[in-house]
């Protein structure tokens, strides 16, 4: 079986350990840069340089397609890259992870001005649509998000395909030098649905002056969270840092780990963390609770609930003895249940179910 992916610049760190997962149990795969293969309007900006590359069509595709000659293709996104393979009739299989509709809306109310970035978004919107229609399946990243795709498509396929992780990658190291008792959040600023949630985090830092708050994050919401949080004396922004290296570090020396989102599908730094032993305090939205054990590897906390943020924190702050047995239980919770091997066969399955109904259909139609 070949399988050729194409993916955001941002994951295909990730989507490689996929493949090399994949590689494992006999599939070939071949891993591009959607956006360097084929692209449209609003998808790598609109500077002078990049404009003619709207207009060079499927030609990389289709030199790609001949080469490798893949029986499926997998995209993380619903761009060009996938319209392609929809013309070119290869199953296509889109992995999705966020609520993209609602990503949507937020993006055109808090961020997307300008005439000409309006124009870029309903474009995008309008292949997006068309790939989410022609695509074989839609693959989402967990449970909760499968609900919300029968909302907008009740009779296309899906299957749950949780994200996977390198449980070798995450061991404790030299850690960085920050102050004690703290909390470590680990999370972008990208989406204000997720981003706002943090603001709960006022009243939480009055009432716990003794614990020290790091943010280790980026994005374009950034400003709006630290015009309230750095008034603060005890939180403390440290930017984007680099990954894993950095992240490893940064996980090794945080006492407790803390998801404050709005939504959340299914966030590769809550498996990171608990595989790093750390105890986790999560918001109880969207397709979190599916990657932790409410009061085994770690409390989950209602959204907007600053009361039960500050009650939950204390416990782990103040119980070494339970943050240990927590953080432990996390490691195993995730190794159990997201390790690669898993996720990969279960991915594998998918496909050759697709793949034997194919091979029905056209038996079905030499025997009339």
């Amino acid at each position: 079986m070949r399988l050729l992916i194409g993916g955001a610049s941002s994951k295909l760190f990730h989507l490689k350990e996929f493949g090399e997962a994949l590689t494992k149990l006999g599939v070939e795969y071949k891993l591009v840069q959607d956006t360097d293969v084929v692209v449209g309007l609003g998808e790598i900006g609109f500077r002078s340089r990049t404009i003619k590359r709207w207009f060079e069509g499927t030609k990389k595709f289709d030199k790609l397609v001949r080469e490798f000659r893949p029986d499926a293709v997998f995209v993380d996104s619903p761009t060009h890259f996938g319209l392609a393979a929809i013309k070119s009739r290869i199953p296509l299989f889109i992995l999705l992870r966020g609520d993209y509709w609602s990503e949507m809306k937020w993006v055109n109310e808090t961020l997307h001005k300008s005439p000409v970035q309006r124009i870029g978004l309903r474009w995008k919107d309008q292949i997006a649509k068309k790939c989410f229609s022609g695509a074989t399946a839609i693959i989402p990243i967990c449970e909760y998000l499968e609900d919300v795709v029968k909302e907008h498509y009740p009779n296309k396929p899906t299957h749950v395909l949780h994200g996977g992780i390198d449980v070798s990658r995450w061991y404790r190291v030299n850690g960085m030098d920050l102050k004690h008792p703290c909390v470590g959040l680990l999370q972008g600023a990208q989406i204000w649905g997720k981003s706002k949630e943090m603001l709960t985090l006022t009243k939480v830092l009055e009432a716990m002056p003794s614990v020290t708050f790091y943010w280790a994050g980026d994005g374009p919401y950034k400003d709006k969270i630290l015009s309230t949080l750095n008034k603060y004396e005890n939180f403390k922004w440290l930017g984007a840092i680099q990954y894993p290296d950095r992240v490893r570090e940064y996980l090794t020396e945080i006492d407790v780990y803390a998801l404050v989102s709005g939504i959340d599908m299914s966030p590769l730094t809550l498996q990171e963390a608990q595989l790093m032993e750390k105890p986790v305090v999560a918001t109880n939205v969207g397709g979190i609770p599916e990657l932790m054990k409410n009061n085994e590897t770690g409390f989950l906390v209602e959204k907007g609930d600053h009361v039960g943020w500050i009650q939950k924190l204390s416990i782990l702050i103040n119980d070494d003895e339970k943050a240990k047995q927590m953080g432990a239980s996390g490691r195993d919770f995730v190794k159990d249940n997201f390790s690669w091997d898993k996720v990969t066969k279960k991915f594998i399955t998918i496909m050759e179910s697709y793949n034997q109904n194919n091979e029905r259909r056209f038996k079905q139609g030499a025997e009339k």
